[in-house]
């Protein structure tokens, strides 16, 4: 990802919530079948290792586990919020008429060489910290531990466990932060005027900068 300077988020901490606020990442490998991506969520381990460790899982069926098997890097897409950028948001458009498209947002790329497994017990662990994660905020939380033990079993069968212990952390807020101080207001103000919530997401994550 290329990433200019002035959009680069260095703090490993701040990646961290990014990558946590960001639910179905992308992940991809290049192997013997060939570039291969899937959409899958992931749980991170943040103080395992330098940069922390994502745990997932696939279904036993999806060739990508094979392609983490063999043994090369994987690339993990984590994608923040996003709006166009257009330029009648910036008032200097109106003094020099220099200013084209653009776009900002949110992105955090993680690497590492990935680790499969399909041990049960360990499935299982990982399976109920996914559930328990994304369970948590619901009224009546669903666990694993609801469903009968012998259907389990049977799902885990169906499912290969994989880790990707991260060895690069690139992230990019983009953010307008190349440009004038009004010019990021009127970026600011642009987004609020339209009805996406997007745009309204974007716009108040640049206010809090």
């Amino acid at each position: 990802m290329y990433v200019p300077r002035a959009f680069a988020e260095n703090d490993t901490a701040a990646l961290h919530l990014q990558m946590q606020a960001s639910p179905l990442p992308v992940l991809i490998t290049q192997g013997s079948q060939g570039l291969i991506a899937s959409h899958v969520p992931l749980l991170l381990a943040p103080d395992e290792g330098p940069y922390g460790t994502l745990y997932g899982h696939l279904a036993r069926a999806n060739p990508h586990w094979q392609a983490l098997a063999e043994g090369g890097e994987a690339l993990v897409i984590f994608a923040g919020e996003q709006a166009y950028i257009s330029p009648s948001f910036y008032p200097s458009k109106a003094e020099h008429g220099k200013a084209v498209p653009t776009w900002n947002y949110l992105a955090v790329h993680a690497y590492g060489q990935p680790d499969v497994f399909d041990d049960h017990d360990r499935l299982l662990a990982l399976v109920s910290r996914l559930s328990s994660k994304h369970e948590a905020n619901r009224p009546e939380p669903w666990a694993v531990s609801d469903a009968p033990s012998e259907y389990i079993d049977s799902m885990l069968k169906a499912i290969v466990g994989f880790s990707v212990p991260i060895s690069r952390l690139i992230g990019k807020r983009k953010l307008s932060q190349n440009r004038s101080t009004a010019d990021q207001l009127g970026v600011r103000d642009g987004l609020l005027a339209n009805p996406n919530s997007h745009d309204h997401a974007l716009a108040h994550l640049m206010a809090k900068e």
